[in-house]
């Protein structure tokens, strides 16, 4: 991995790249989210801070986990801009999706759970079924093997034929 001068206080994208693992495409998409920012030099090319390795790599661990891009810019908008962000920031923002991340755990052990059961359905009886119809919500209302939409809209009348 390419070392950087401690005096270099502002990195090129092609430097972000390389010390954060992140595509050069990847941080122009983060940056054009809001989740990083950059400054432009004189010659319009961008530079970045070199906070924004430790913002790359929140944000990289983030989507690695499933949390949405909105969600992450959310928090890295709480984050400081004058200061590197500290271990302390990242362990506040993610503290703050511990309940959300333990639900999507419960999900897939549920799914991991009742696969076996679910290719062995052929999904011929969604009224029981412990994916689509997980604890059987819809086992009082519907039956059969599709979910209608309750209030369905008029069928309408037959096509016109364009002139």
């Amino acid at each position: 991995m390419p070392q950087i001068p401690e005096k270099i206080h502002e990195l090129t994208v092609g430097q972000l790249a390389a010390r954060s693992g992140a595509a050069v495409s990847a941080l122009h998409f983060y940056e054009s989210k809001g989740l990083i920012t950059s400054r432009r030099t004189s010659g319009n090319q961008r530079r970045f801070s070199r906070d924004t390795l430790r913002r790359v790599a929140f944000i990289r661990a983030a989507q690695r986990v499933g949390i949405p891009l909105a969600t992450i810019r959310e928090a890295l908008a709480r984050l400081p801009e004058e200061r590197t962000p500290t271990r302390e920031d990242w362990a506040r923002l993610s503290e703050a999706w511990r309940s959300e991340l333990d639900e999507r755990i419960r999900q897939l052990n549920r799914l991991r759970d009742h696969l076996t059961d679910c290719i062995g359905c052929g999904c011929l009886s969604l009224d029981s079924c412990v994916l689509s119809n997980p604890d059987d919500v819809f086992g009082d209302r519907l039956t059969g093997s599709r979910l209608m939409a309750e209030n369905p809209r008029p069928a309408r009348g037959p096509a016109r034929p364009r002139s």
